[in-house]
C-alpha cells in the first residue's frame, strides 16, 4: 500500500493556473502508476490523467488535453498534476491515486487513494 496526501488546491478564476502536489510514501511507489481522478458535486469520479510508472507514457481525459500535464519524481516519491487555462467545469475535488495500469484505464485499476484536494474556478 502507498499512504497518499494531496496539496495544492484552491479558488482561481478561470484562465489561470494551480499545480496539485501528491506525496507518496511507502516502497512500492515507484513501480506503481499514479493517476489523478475528479468528483464535481453530484457527478461520478470521473478520470483526468495517469503515468505509468518510469514516466514514459501518460494519459489524459480528452476534457484536460493540452492543457493539464502529470509530471512525477520517483526520487521525491512526488506526482504533480499542472492545471493551465482553467475552466469552471474544471472545478472539483481532485484524488490523487496509485496502482496498476490494465487496458482503458479506470478508478478499479488503483487500489490506494488520497483523501482530495479542492479546486473551484471562477468564471
Amino acid at each position: 500500500q502507498v499512504q497518499l496526501v494531496e496539496s495544492g488546491g484552491g479558488l482561481v478564476q478561470a484562465g489561470g493556473s494551480l499545480r496539485l502536489s501528491c506525496a507518496a510514501s511507502g516502497r512500492t511507489f515507484s513501480s506503481q502508476a499514479m493517476g489523478w481522478f475528479r468528483q464535481a458535486p453530484g457527478k461520478e469520479r470521473e478520470f483526468v490523467a495517469a503515468i505509468n510508472w518510469s514516466g514514459s507514457l501518460k494519459y489524459y481525459a480528452d476534457s484536460v488535453k493540452g492543457r493539464f500535464t502529470i509530471p512525477r519524481d520517483n526520487f521525491d516519491n512526488m506526482v504533480y498534476l499542472q492545471m493551465n487555462v482553467l475552466k469552471p467545469e474544471d472545478t472539483a475535488l481532485y484524488y490523487c491515486a496509485a496502482g496498476y495500469l490494465s487496458g482503458n484505464i479506470k478508478a478499479a485499476d488503483f487500489g490506494s487513494w488520497g483523501q482530495g484536494t479542492q479546486v473551484t474556478v471562477s468564471s
